[in-house]
């Protein structure tokens, strides 16, 4: 995979709405950008509440027709920035193929620069919180 050019982020610790809106941004004005640690991001609120949020909208749906779920933790990452772009749009369509999301680091990003979005730090909120690798267990991901 030839990912020369991307910047790389790392997800650990940082909330994943405020970072999906800094990244779809970035996407927008032309960057090619690499997430890693995608189950490390953070879902601010509690536990049990998104979690039954998310079991109940995992109903809607048909098996063959969709729409379809994701329930790794790099796939709702995507998912999340994919609904900040107007995906629908040339545009949009192109800055989504300058995504990459990757759960833990690959190899060819151990030894790139890696940085991180003030921002969205998790030390900030106030209210409980949780990671997207629980989240993504708790509705059906094998945790792979």
């Amino acid at each position: 995979m030839e990912l020369e050019g991307f910047k790389v982020i790392n997800a650990d610790g940082l909330i994943l709405g405020r970072m999906a809106s800094i990244i779809a941004k970035r996407l927008l004005k032309g960057e090619k950008i690499a997430v890693v640690n995608a189950e490390k991001a953070v879902i601010s609120g509690k536990r049990k509440s998104k979690i039954a949020e998310a079991k109940e909208f995992l109903e809607v749906g048909h098996p063959g027709k969709g729409p379809f779920h994701y329930r790794r933790p790099d796939r709702i990452l995507r998912r999340t920035i994919r609904g900040m772009l107007p995906y629908k749009q040339p545009k949009g369509k192109q800055a989504y193929k300058r995504l990459r999301v990757f759960i833990g680091v690959p190899d060819e990003f151990k030894s790139a620069e890696m940085e991180t979005i003030e921002e969205a730090k998790a030390e900030k909120l106030t209210c409980p919180y949780f990671t997207l690798g629980e989240f993504a267990k708790e509705i059906g991901w094998s945790g792979e």
